[in-house]
């Protein structure tokens, strides 16, 4: 009789053990190696605000590491590995975004010992400088700052740096500002978190100015909305994270000051929900690298 109660007890005890929702966490897809913006010892800026998040959930933050290039979304997001994407343009395609939680633009960056005070694209000193830009692969036009120098006639002075460069050392991209600290370029003109982060950080002073000019060419705005991203059907999470937009918005601000991210409060309207054209809305998979890929 004894042996019989025990094996009921047993039987009850795994019945509710089975029945009991698993923990729940809240999935980020990230770069495990794309500071500012992430890391895997969680020091970027998007990893603090997945941590205020979950914070706020009562769940813990649990990441789906890939690097983000091509690919990104649909071996991440749209795989189900994952259910948020902290930083993405808003209005991207692949995804249902938020409203945009800050915008930012391409900067010029300078050493502050030249005195340059570059703005627009059309400053007729581009066309000595020695310039350096992020390049995906050979392409020098892929990106806003490359079609803008090549659409003026600007190439033979334009050096490219990999915006994916070599992955085995930390933060890849951020090679192009520390050229510009070296003196191997007299520019950079790079995605302005990456740039106002690595600037502020640069032993040599370093003067981060926004791209005046709207348009880069071919559709291509310098502005872009950053937003967070879900599955498209996916509106639970969406709302979730919207309503955290709303009542967190000052909380995430003070990040992206401490990140000494450059905020754009206007983009002229053109890049502010990357839908300005087909080609401004076919953007890489790795958007806040460098936001605005040129690809047909």
């Amino acid at each position: 009789m004894m042996g019989l109660v025990a094996r009921l007890a047993l039987g009850l005890w795994l019945a509710a053990a089975v029945a009991a929702p698993r923990p729940r966490a809240l999935r980020v897809c990230a770069d495990p190696n794309n500071m500012p913006f992430s890391n895997r010892s969680g020091q970027g800026f998007e990893n603090r605000i997945a941590r205020l998040i979950g914070r706020d959930l009562r769940e813990p933050v649990a990441y789906s590491w890939w690097a983000q290039r091509r690919g990104f979304i649909r071996n991440t997001l749209s795989a189900e590995r994952c259910d948020v994407v902290i930083g993405i343009v808003a209005g991207d395609d692949q995804v249902r975004t938020t409203t945009p939680y800050y915008s930012s633009t391409y900067v010029f960056v300078t050493r502050r010992s030249s005195r340059l005070r570059l703005a627009s694209m059309n400053d007729p000193r581009l066309h000595r400088l020695r310039i350096g830009i992020h390049v995906i692969g050979d392409g020098y036009n892929s990106l806003p700052p490359g079609v803008a120098l090549a659409g003026r006639g600007i190439v033979r002075n334009v050096v490219g740096y990999s915006i994916y460069g070599n992955y085995a050392r930390p933060s890849p991209p951020s090679a192009l500002i520390t050229a510009v600290a070296h003196g191997d370029i007299d520019v950079a003109i790079a995605w302005g978190p990456l740039a106002g982060y690595y600037a502020a950080r640069s032993p040599v002073p370093l003067d981060v100015s926004p791209v005046t000019t709207t348009m880069a060419g071919n559709g291509i705005p310098f502005y872009y909305a950053i937003a967070m991203g879900v599955r498209p059907s996916d509106t639970a999470m969406q709302a979730t994270l919207q309503h955290e937009l709303d009542t967190r918005g000052e909380a995430i601000r003070t990040i992206l000051r401490e990140y000494h991210i450059p905020i754009a409060h206007d983009g002229g309207g053109a890049g502010a929900g990357a839908r300005t054209s087909a080609r401004a809305q076919a953007i890489a998979d790795a958007s806040h690298r460098a936001p605005g890929e040129n690809r047909p």
